[in-house]
């Protein structure tokens, strides 16, 4: 049996100071694989929202740049800060950018992957702002598809915070 839990991964903010995400424990963590020109870019005002209802709460939202979907995020770390925060008023934590999928995807998404496979059994990430939903003690309760807008996560949020 898998023990590992998303608390057993360490990342980088996008300033590139080193986060353990062991200071989330805990906490009900919504994680994405975002972008700044996809036609789902408007879903970080969704996604937003859904941290500034939640978070005193004990919800994370986690945004992981990406650019390999598309080239749909071209942009260094300031850029994409910049972007984030000027057109959607992002203040939930967004990492450096990663990959998702391939040999050199980020350990993070393959435990994601591996624990909540897509559609007909894909572990693949197919697009940008595939969401995983994680519960406080550290495991993968859902994988949610691009199209799936945030607000549409709220019960199941509402779900583990009650756990």
């Amino acid at each position: 049996m898998n023990t590992q839990t998303v608390y057993d991964f360490s990342s980088h903010s996008l300033s590139g100071a080193a986060v353990d995400l062991a200071q989330y424990r805990g906490k009900v963590l919504l994680i994405v694989n975002t972008a700044s020109k996809c036609g789902f870019t408007p879903q970080y005002e969704g996604l937003e929202a859904v941290y500034r209802q939640f978070r005193e709460r004990g919800v994370e939202v986690l945004g992981f740049p990406c650019n390999q979907f598309g080239g749909q995020e071209p942009g260094d770390a300031a850029a994409i800060g910049t972007f984030c925060e000027k057109n959607y008023g992002v203040t939930f934590p967004l990492f450096a950018k990663i990959d998702v999928n391939g040999d050199n995807a980020d350990p993070l998404y393959q435990y994601l992957k591996h624990a909540a496979p897509g559609l007909l059994g894909s572990e693949a990430i197919k697009w940008n702002f595939t969401k995983f939903l994680i519960r406080k003690n550290g495991t993968v309760y859902k994988r949610y598809a691009p199209q799936t807008k945030p607000e549409e996560l709220i019960e199941d949020i509402n779900t583990l915070l009650a756990e």
